[in-house]
């Protein structure tokens, strides 16, 4: 699909109104408008900018996006020493750090420092838990989404049903080291740590950079209207 002929069926959506939900539950909106553009799930393919993400999302929605997930040669500590130091426990007694990270410190004194070329995870004590370099983290963002296309939609609901009217998209495009801890000093992404004890090792389920909804376009270069 070129972006032309997305703009065109666009468009036509967009001219319906309000379409009723295609499926119930918080994945709705997205099936219901691939649905309405005559797209198959995660199938679209922008020839003029390759593999092209594409998010539909409620108008004003707080819920947050995994943009990707990155470890690579983070980890200063050792990722189970620093679950048994600073982890805490689960409804089943089981320790881990499962934190979304900020610059304010947490119940454990973890808290999030960011500078031009690192963000680190240190405990107010000073020690370091783990490093990202920001460049490798705005080359993996390329990487993962080198586009995006955003589309909003109002909601209504009637009769326990949703209503979408697909009333905005957004082509969004590239991103910078600067941006990037711009906008983790901003509290506009944000680090989850997601790592748990297993006995002899820590099992981390991948930390992952995420964004709420509304503020995707933040992290983005470039915005174009579409």
């Amino acid at each position: 699909m070129k972006l032309a002929e997305f703009k065109s069926k666009f468009a036509k959506v967009r001219s319906k109104g309000f379409i009723r939900s295609a499926r119930r539950g918080p994945t709705g909106i997205g099936h219901t408008f691939e649905k309405a553009i005559g797209l198959k799930e995660n199938n679209l393919a922008v020839p003029d900018l390759g593999e092209v993400e594409l998010k539909t999302h409620r108008e004003n929605a707080s819920n947050l996006i995994t943009l990707f997930t990155f470890n690579r040669n983070a980890w200063v500590m050792n990722p189970l020493a620093a679950v048994h130091k600073y982890g805490t426990r689960d409804v089943n007694r089981r320790k881990g750090l499962y934190f979304t990270m900020s610059t304010t410190p947490n119940s454990s004194g973890l808290l999030l420092q960011i500078n031009d070329k690192t963000a680190s995870v240190q405990h107010v004590s000073g020690e370091v838990v783990a490093r990202w370099d920001i460049a490798d983290v705005a080359a993996q963002f390329r990487k993962k989404i080198p586009a995006l296309i955003l589309v909003t939609a109002e909601v209504e609901e009637h009769g326990g049903i949703e209503y979408f009217y697909f009333y905005r998209a957004r082509l969004l495009t590239g991103t910078s080291p600067k941006l990037i801890a711009d906008q983790l000093r901003y509290g506009n992404m944000l680090i989850d740590l997601r790592l748990h004890d297993k006995g002899t090792m820590a099992r981390n389920h991948g930390t992952a950079f995420r964004v709420p909804e509304s503020r995707l376009d933040k992290v983005f270069k470039k915005i174009e209207e579409i």
